[in-house]
Parts: structure tokens; sequence; C-alpha cells
């Protein structure tokens, strides 16, 4: 599932090719997705592109108009093509640009989801998320504040989108084993220094991985069509069963809230 790096690196792909130019019309050829795509969206024409932004795992488009709202759910991309490239299966929305350009998206699942919000402050997506993970807000103390008598794993924890948005299962490991802290600690165990030290390698991790573009595990591809190379950089994620990259020991893995967390019992405590 594309995560924070993954749409920050495609934002940061198709922005030079969108701001400053229009967004002649779509097509739709399937408007059924997570939730079907806006009426305003598929009615289009014509609309100034201002911005494009990212709130978590969010496309902001801003047009003179309104504002799209982009999700790519669980194996979305989007890519910018010549204006003439034949659409494939699974390719559901283009956006036309005035540039000849093509935004398209692309969706095997069908989770993603393009949504129209004249407001951004109304819309129901965005209205209770978490701070910014590389933002100011989001600091030691802060963490350390909302980790107090809290019962819940730290794993699950982090990936709270009400806590920080963002932080998802690859990031959520990877961090953590970068701040030498297990997974199935209970959040209210997090000291002020190591809320400090997560924080920071939370941070990193994140900035690293969108330096790299993202992390390709299956379907992520970035807004030119190439993969994320963070993957090479995993040191836990996806490698139970294999020697730690530090110690030796073998990476574990185990269950929580439904998602796989990897570990490595002799680095983290």
């Amino acid at each position: 599932m594309p995560e924070l790096p993954e749409i920050e690196t495609s934002r940061r792909g198709i922005e030079p090719y969108m701001v400053g130019h229009n967004i002649v019309r779509t097509i739709v050829r399937q408007p059924k997705l997570r939730w079907p795509v806006s009426r305003q969206i598929i009615e289009l024409e014509n609309a100034s592109v201002l911005s494009v932004q990212r709130r978590a795992k969010y496309l902001l488009i801003e047009l003179s108009s309104g504002w799209i709202i982009g999700h790519l759910g669980m194996s979305g991309s989007v890519r910018m093509l010549p204006k003439f490239s034949e659409p494939e299966k699974h390719d559901h929305v283009d956006f036309l640009l005035s540039n000849g350009k093509v935004l398209r998206y692309t969706d095997p699942r069908r989770f993603g989801s393009w949504l129209w919000e004249y407001d951004l402050s109304l819309s129901s997506v965005l209205k209770n998320l978490g701070p910014e993970p590389l933002g100011d807000d989001f600091d030691g103390a802060y963490l350390f504040n909302k980790s107090r008598n809290k019962k819940t794993l730290i794993k699950p924890w982090l990936m709270d989108n009400k806590l920080v948005v963002g932080v998802g299962n690859i990031y959520a490991s990877e961090s953590l084993f970068e701040a030498r802290i297990l997974p199935h600690r209970l959040a209210g165990s997090l000291t002020e220094s190591e809320a400090e030290l997560l924080v920071a390698t939370i941070k990193r991790v994140l900035q690293r991985s969108i330096e790299q573009g993202g992390t390709t595990l299956k379907d992520f591809l970035q807004a030119d069509g190439k993969p994320g190379y963070f993957a090479q950089e995993l040191q836990v994620y996806g490698r139970s069963g294999e020697p730690c990259r530090v110690c030796g020991t073998l990476i574990e893995s185990t269950k929580h809230a439904q998602r796989t967390t990897f570990f490595c019992r002799y680095c983290q405590h």
C-alpha cells in the first residue's frame, strides 16, 4: 500500500506538470472505486491548477473552483503520460492537461478514491487527522504527552492517523528498529528520551525514503513509472527469518492489529 513517502514522491512528480496549467477535461472509465468518483470531477472542464499538495496519504489538487482529493488505496498509482497513451485494463481515471500531458490513475484493486470538496475544512476524510510527521507540531514532547497511560502497543499506536498521519506499517517497523524499541511494548512505557529519539527516527526514515523515491514492494511506481528504491534499505520489514544486518540475530515477525510486524529481539528492547 502506498504510504506517505510514496504519496509525497507522487506529488513531487506530478506538480511541475500540473501547476499553472488547466485540466481540460477528465475521462472516467470506472467511477466505482472505494467511493464513487465525485460528479464534479467527472464533469470538470478547463479548470486552472493552482497547487498540488499532500495531507497524510491524500493528494490535494487545488483548482480555481475547488479541490480534488485523491487517495491511491492499496494498489493505486498516478503517472504522467503523453496525451495519446492507450489506456490499459486498470487505468480508471485520466486528467487531460492543457500542456498535452495526461495524469493517469491506475488501480487494480479499486480501493482508491477521487473526491471533490469546495472547502477543505469541510472534508470528512481530512477532518480527524493528526499532525504531519515531518512538521514541527510532531515532536518528542507531543509524542510523550500523548503516550501517557496508554495501554496500546506502540506499533499500532504509531499507525493511528489521529495520533500522527502517514506512519504506515513499513515505516513504523523500520523506525522502531532504528530507535531500538520493541514494537510490542505499551505506548505508556515510553520515556521522554525514547519519545524524542523515536520522533527524530521517524522523520529521518520518512525523509530518507522520500529521497529514494519511496518503497516498491509490489504495486507502487513513481509518477515517471519508475520504482521506489527504499526497499533496498529495509532493515527488518519483510525480512522474517533473515539475519539482522546489525547483530546477526534472526528477524522475527508477529501480528499487531492484523498487520505483520518485523523486529530484532536483540537490537530492540
